[in-house]
């Protein structure tokens, strides 16, 4: 059955503990190494966790379809290479990113303090998931964060009428002094692509400008854009040319630069029920005590405050901090259908 988070019914306050277990035996009764199934499961319960919902329990029947058609390999071991003082790589050996860039971590981490900046250049990987886990842990590890992730082709061009750009977020995290870091994950088309996929569940439509249909037309109706349609850019009308340019940049930096696919690059025809891109993972980490002039995280904090005097009410990542604080306070709430189903999912009959 699918799983959602807005089905009707009662509503069951799960334990993040227990969220992250339970979805932990469903990845590996499902086809994961027991330390792939730890990465996925964590990543997943913290999106569900803070109000993520189009990159929480909603993709999990996307993750064990995918594991069914042998498109990912869900034990993969990644290779981590150390290229130069200032550059990792690791090839994921066609397992997601997640667990090849958990591999790396700490050496990113020590290449950015000794050396100012590292990049860490991830190949011959799925990503299926929030981006803004991926900065966020670097935020608070004291460093300045961006990653970026191509996916598969559903964007078109500005201008253009066939999909040929993922929705290729850009993820950015600093810290933020005397608060949680600061931290932000956008997609470079109108809408992410699980935003569309939720829409069409329930029924709605979407706003103007966000896709066209299999004809290359105008349509807010999410079911003709998963149907052989595409969505479009960010920027509206008159302006989808700076999201095309920022997709573009994706494109190039978290494939061609990382030896990953482009988004149109691979063919997954063989492997029906496969939903995870097969691309490549770009992420830079900035160690900002090497800069010069006061505190950067508190120079952070001041621009925050100018923003808010600016009149700016909401800042990057304030609704999944108070989402979270929430969560793990009262647990997470999930339709009583939806848990019954993801327990099935990890004790029940396969």
């Amino acid at each position: 059955m699918p799983l959602s988070h807005t089905a009707s019914g009662d509503v069951q306050h799960v334990p993040f503990d227990d969220l992250r277990g339970t979805l932990a035996r469903i990845f590996e009764r499902h086809g994961t190494s027991a330390e792939v199934a730890a990465v996925l499961a964590h990543n997943c319960a913290s999106a569900e966790r803070d109000g993520a919902h189009s990159h929480g329990v909603f993709r999990i029947p996307g993750y064990l379809s995918t594991l069914a058609s042998g498109w990912v390999d869900g034990r993969a071991v990644p290779r981590v290479e150390d290229v130069a003082p200032g550059y990792l790589a690791v090839d994921a050996g066609n397992g997601f990113a997640q667990p090849a860039y958990r591999a790396a971590y700490s050496a990113l981490v020590a290449k950015a303090r000794a050396n100012g900046v590292a990049l860490l250049a991830i190949r011959n990987s799925h990503h299926f998931a929030a981006l803004w886990p991926d900065v966020e842990p670097l935020a608070d590890d004291g460093l300045v964060a961006l990653a970026l992730v191509n996916s598969m082709a559903c964007v078109v061009p500005s201008g253009g009428t066939t999909a040929l750009f993922g929705t290729n977020p850009i993820a950015f995290a600093a810290p933020r002094a005397g608060h949680e870091p600061l931290v932000f994950d956008l997609a470079t088309s109108a809408i992410a692509h699980g935003d569309v996929q939720i829409a069409a569940r329930e029924g709605r439509l979407l706003p103007d400008g966000h896709g066209v249909d299999r004809h290359g037309q105008p349509t807010n109706d999410p079911r003709a854009i998963l149907d052989g349609g595409a969505l479009l850019p960010f920027g509206g009308v008159h302006s989808s040319y700076k999201g095309s340019a920022l997709s573009m940049m994706v494109e190039l930096l978290a494939a061609a630069l990382t030896g990953g696919n482009f988004s149109f690059e691979f063919d997954w025809s063989g492997h029906p029920g496969a939903q995870t891109p097969w691309t490549g993972e770009l992420i830079i980490a900035i160690d900002p005590a090497k800069s010069a002039g006061r505190s950067f995280a508190q120079r952070c904090e001041d621009l925050v405050q100018a923003m808010a005097a600016a009149g700016q009410t909401r800042q990057p990542g304030e609704r999944r901090y108070r989402q979270r604080a929430r969560s793990l306070k009262d647990g997470i709430p999930l339709p009583a259908t939806t848990w019954a189903e993801l327990q099935r999912l990890a004790d029940g009959p396969i």
